[in-house]
C-alpha cells in the first residue's frame, strides 16, 4: 500500500513538499498518526524547509479530498475532510491516495463525531426557526415574515414520469437521477415567498400529462379536419403541431404520430 503525502497549506510554494510512503504491514492496521509523524519528521529534517517553516506535530493534521455533496454547481467540487489521529489507516485511506497535511491540531474519532453531533443539532435548531421558500425549485430558507431573499426558481411544478424527472416549465431538461434533477437551474428570478398556492399541484405524473394533452390539443371533428386540410391546413396545422409535441412528451414517437395523421388524410 502506497500513500502520497502533500504539504501545500502555505502561500509560499517553495515551502511545499510531497512524500511517497510505502506502508509497512504494521502501519496499515495502525493509527493514521504514524503517517503524520513520518511526514513531519521528514519535512523538518530538510535543512531549508525545517529552518524556514518547521512543522509542529501537535499543530498539524491529515486530511483527504472527498466529493462535496453540498455543492449545487454542475462542476465537480471537492472538500478536504479531516482524518482522525486514531483512525485505522487501511480503513480510512485508500491505496495510492493523496493525503494532505493541514495546519490545526489533530482530533480523535470521538472529538470529530462530537463536533458533527453538535453541528447537526445547531443546524436542525436553525432550520426549525426558518421557513422554506414555496417557489418551485428554490432551496432558500428565511425567518418567518422576512426579510425575503432573492431566488431563482421554476414557474411550474416538477414532473415525475416513469424514470424521468423534469420541471414542467423546462421539459427539455430531463434528469434520471435525483441529484441531477436537483441541479437543474431555475428558469425565473424573483423574491422568495412563504405564501403557498393551495390550488396548484406540487408535482405532476403521467396522468396529468395525458390530461394536459387532451385539453390543450383536442382535434376538431373529422369533417372539420378535412375541410381545414382542403383549405390548405391553416387551421389544422397548429393543432396538430401542438398535439404532436405533447404526444412526444408522453413517449409517443413522432414517426408513429405522423403515420396516423397521414392515414386520416387518406381516409378523408
Amino acid at each position: 500500500m502506497k500513500v502520497f503525502l502533500h504539504y501545500e497549506d502555505n502561500k509560499d510554494t517553495s515551502l511545499h513538499k510531497s512524500l511517497k510512503i510505502t506502508l509497512p504491514k504494521s502501519w496499515k492496521n495502525g493509527p493514521s498518526s504514524k503517517l503524520l509523524g513520518q511526514f513531519v519528521e521528514s519535512y523538518n529534517a530538510n535543512e531549508t524547509l525545517g529552518q524556514s517553516n518547521p512543522l509542529a506535530l501537535d499543530n498539524v493534521h491529515l486530511a483527504i479530498r472527498e466529493e462535496d455533496s453540498s455543492s449545487t454547481t454542475e462542476v465537480d467540487a471537492t472538500t478536504l475532510v479531516e482524518i482522525a489521529s486514531d483512525a485505522i489507516t487501511i480503513e480510512t485511506i485508500p491505496d495510492r491516495a493523496d493525503v494532505y497535511i493541514v495546519h490545526g491540531p489533530s482530533k480523535t474519532l470521538g472529538q470529530i463525531n462530537e463536533e458533527k453531533r453538535v453541528a447537526e443539532e445547531a443546524l436542525q435548531k436553525e432550520k426549525a426557526s426558518l421557513v422554506a421558500c414555496t417557489r418551485f425549485g428554490c432551496k432558500n430558507r428565511f425567518p418567518p415574515g422576512g426579510p425575503y431573499p432573492k431566488c431563482v426558481h421554476h414557474v411550474s411544478p416538477p414532473v415525475f414520469h416513469e424514470t424521468a424527472k423534469f420541471w414542467s416549465c423546462c421539459p427539455n431538461k430531463k434528469a434520471y437521477d435525483w441529484d441531477d434533477f436537483q441541479k437543474i437551474e431555475g428558469c425565473s428570478t424573483g423574491v422568495c415567498t412563504d405564501v403557498k398556492e393551495d390550488t396548484q399541484k406540487q408535482f405532476l405524473g403521467g396522468c396529468d400529462l395525458r390530461e394536459q394533452a387532451a385539453e390543450s390539443a383536442k382535434l376538431k371533428s373529422i369533417d372539420d379536419f378535412n375541410k381545414a386540410q382542403a383549405a390548405g391546413g391553416s387551421d389544422a396545422a397548429p393543432v396538430l403541431d401542438r398535439l404532436r409535441s405533447v404526444m412526444k412528451e408522453i413517449g409517443v414517437e413522432g414517426e408513429l404520430f405522423d403515420q396516423v395523421v397521414e392515414g386520416m388524410k387518406k381516409e378523408g
